[in-house]
């Protein structure tokens, strides 16, 4: 392959790794912040502020001492407390011994258990926070979906006769009422009942009359996202895509699509897709996904990896503060708790110890939402935020939680563990964190 040739992957390379440095330093530098901030609060002084490892390549000092500074290898970060022998405040020996009691009290290690404890959660609290900003944030900015339902503008779709216009208030599809969009239970029922063809009848008010009209399917067989590493994603589908055939049947609706993938067991599907007007062959080959249920259990289906949608943009209205942020906060447990059992699954044996990724997977992923527009890598920041709130409060050495259980420890039988149980303990949690990476790593590479 000659130069020229290489061109669309390099750029797709250089997107995914700047994706992932993107993701990561945000979401590395408002977890160490907190570590920061609520130390500073509690009287800890912090010597160094780092985003990076290695060689510094940019510093200044603040008015408070503490040194903030940019390194060259840009893969995390650490804040360096008074006092600590290493950037991980994972002391195994008390370097303060010599130090003042008012120096001493500005250390990790001579500051009371409140103070420490404080400090350490500082750190995955502050992700999660931050997934509640930033999922409260895209929901206030999207508002919801206006009741009655109004057309805002219809999408382009490979169907002939469509008389639906922007502006249209929309009554009945296919002698259906519309039910509220809150009632989640009669708008699947609502969306079962439509038959799949190409055009359905509308009831619908326009300009204050109500009139009986041809319109598209509410739910055709169209790419609204793509999820990454997927095989839709694979092959190049673009979001806005409309699968019109599979094995040369044709289909109209999204319920038919997903019929025919769920029940391939894996085979693999060829697929006529319309794309602004011209016409696409794709072979795809569904995959093995486990998927979380309201339960807590998994189900597990097979997909294609797209996510579908409405046949035109609805009109919406805004979202209160508070209904917004009570919306963030959902959906950073939702993450949570799925990640949590998702996890268990995992270890029972329930499903595929495929679903965990490693760095290479989670790159990939940066790449691919980083690709699909600003909202969804926004949305996957704060996702990825939150799974990184969760993982650091695993009571595993070296990570905050294994701090807080130290500190639990402490607070229970009146002193820290031994110099020499705490050197075991560190060790034990290294080894245990990176064998975690190597697993994750090989799953990268040779899972499906």
């Amino acid at each position: 392959m000659d130069a020229i040739g290489l061109l669309p992957q390099f750029g797709s390379l250089f997107m995914t790794i700047a994706a992932f440095i993107v993701a990561l330093s945000v979401i590395v530098a408002v977890h160490e912040y907190g570590h920061y901030i609520v130390g500073r609060w509690t009287g800890i002084k912090a010597d160094v502020f780092s985003l990076g490892f290695g060689p510094v390549l940019f510093s200044r000092v603040d008015r408070h001492g503490t040194k903030w500074q940019f390194a060259l290898l840009p893969f995390g970060g650490y804040v360096k407390f008074k006092g600590d022998s290493n950037a991980a405040s994972a002391n195994t020996e008390d370097t303060t011994l010599e130090m003042s009691p008012e120096e001493r009290r500005q250390t990790m290690l001579g500051a009371p258990l409140w103070a420490r404890t404080l400090t350490v959660a500082a750190g995955p609290v502050f992700n999660f926070i931050l997934s509640v900003i930033v999922f409260g944030t895209v929901m206030f900015a999207d508002g919801k979906t206006a009741e009655p339902l109004v057309v805002e503008a219809l999408k382009p779709l490979p169907v002939q006769g469509v008389e639906l216009q922007p502006g249209d208030q929309i009554i009945t599809v296919a002698g259906v009422d519309l039910p509220p969009f809150d009632d989640r239970e009669a708008f699947e029922a609502f969306s079962d009942s439509l038959p799949p063809a190409p055009l359905l009848e509308y009831r619908v008010v326009r300009d204050g009359d109500e009139m009986m009209l041809q319109g598209p399917h509410p739910w055709p067989p169209i790419a609204s996202q793509l999820a990454p590493r997927s095989a839709a994603y694979a092959v190049d589908m673009r979001p806005g895509d409309v699968i019109t055939a599979i094995d040369g049947a044709p289909i109209y609706a999204f319920s038919e699509l997903k019929e025919i993938v769920e029940s391939s067991k894996g085979r693999v599907l060829e697929m006529q897709v319309w794309r602004d007007g011209e016409v696409l062959d794709f072979a795809l080959k569904p995959k093995r996904s486990d998927e979380p249920q309201e339960d807590g259990g998994f189900v597990t289906h097979w997909r294609i990896g797209i996510a579908g949608g409405f046949a035109f943009e609805a009109a919406t209205e805004p979202l209160g503060p508070f209904e917004a942020l009570s919306g963030g906060v959902t959906q950073t447990i939702s993450v949570v708790t799925g990640s949590l059992s998702g996890l268990y699954h995992m270890i029972t044996g329930a499903i595929s110890s495929c679903n965990m990724s490693g760095p290479i997977g989670i790159a990939q992923v940066s790449g691919a939402m980083a690709s699909q527009g600003i909202d969804s890598f926004i949305w996957f920041i704060a996702v990825l935020s939150a799974a990184v709130g969760l993982l650091n409060l695993m009571p595993i050495p070296i990570l905050d939680g294994g701090h807080l259980v130290f500190y639990g420890y402490e607070a229970v039988f009146g002193k820290p563990p031994s110099e020499k149980a705490l050197r075991v303990l560190m060790t034990v949690g290294l080894t245990l964190v990176l064998s975690l990476m190597v697993f994750a790593v090989t799953n990268d590479l040779f899972c499906p």
